[in-house]
């Protein structure tokens, strides 16, 4: 009988996200293919150095330790490296002791189609390219940004992640009319429609198997924290309260900022990733947390 991931939390990560391979993506820019290859050979029982996305794919991974003899979290590596180029990527995971046991290697093509293969609820890349085309299949997904400081709080076990609402958690249908509209607008559009459920984004099926996974755990021993972190204010807060009511989904803090910067609030909450839909939102958050880039909405099709 062939192994489900029914029941599990699939994130896939792509080679690059997962490790800096910097060194060796210059060489293939440089001097080509072959010469990467002999590289990659040369060098593979060199353990290669963590990725923006390492922290995060730790942090996941180590929740199955707190549920034995259960297996909820898998993490699949994506790479359009070959499986020879490949193996360095491999011996580098057993290195960091990472539990990743399966990968797909798509010698030099996208791999995000087997996103879907996989059943994967985020796939986390440096390639916007590959995360465009994923979250065109329906699929979450995000370019990861490494915070460009290192934060002087101890390191936390809990898993924390922070979400952006419209376009990402909920559909842009109300951003469409902030955007074409203005503000008065999108204001008089949420106070009318306050009691009607949004639709999904990209990433409710992600946080509804986040919230899945919570519910393994009783509350005040669960290692996972989530936060809704988003520009809206009063009257336009009571759409989206009525919304999660609806899905049934839990958050555990939703910060209503009215427009104010996000990144030091997500400091405070100290959020492990945050994802937004607006690139300048997710570089100002990069200065203190990682942000995930989800290229979706209106907002990215200027």
């Amino acid at each position: 009988m062939p192994i489900s991931f029914e029941g599990k939390l699939v994130v896939a990560t792509s080679s690059r996200a997962l490790f800096d391979l910097s060194e060796s993506h210059n060489i293939y820019n440089t001097q080509g293919l072959d010469a990467y290859r002999q590289y990659q050979i040369e060098h593979e029982d060199v353990p290669l150095n963590p990725g923006e996305a390492f922290p995060l794919v730790k942090k996941l991974l180590a929740i199955n330790e707190k549920l034995p003899g259960e297996h909820k979290v898998e993490v699949i590596l994506l790479s359009r490296n070959s499986a020879d180029t490949g193996l360095r990527v491999f011996n580098s995971m057993e290195h960091w002791k990472l539990p990743i046991t399966r990968a797909a290697f798509s010698g030099g093509k996208s791999p995000y189609r087997y996103v879907e293969a996989f059943g994967a609820h985020l796939f986390i890349s440096t390639n916007a390219e590959d995360v465009r085309n994923a979250l065109e299949l329906g699929y979450a997904a995000a370019s990861i940004i490494a915070p460009t400081r290192t934060s002087s709080a101890p390191e936390s076990t809990e898993l924390k992640i922070a979400f952006d609402g419209d376009a990402v958690l909920f559909s842009d249908e109300s951003e469409q009319v902030y955007q074409s509209q203005g503000l008065e607008a999108f204001a008089a559009s949420e106070r009318a429609a306050a009691k009607t459920p949004m639709r999904g984004g990209p990433f409710k099926p992600f946080l509804q198997a986040l919230h899945n996974l919570q519910s393994q755990f009783s509350e005040d021993s669960c290692p996972i924290r989530t936060a809704l972190v988003t520009a809206r204010s009063a009257p336009a807060h009571e759409r989206v309260v009525r919304t999660l009511r609806d899905w049934n989904i839990r958050i555990d803090e939703s910060l209503f900022l009215g427009g104010l910067d996000k990144g030091v609030f997500l400091k405070a909450f100290g959020a492990d990733v945050f994802f937004d839909d607006q690139e300048g939102h997710c570089l100002s958050a990069s200065q203190h947390v990682a942000a995930g880039h989800v290229p979706h909405g209106i907002v990215n099709k200027k």
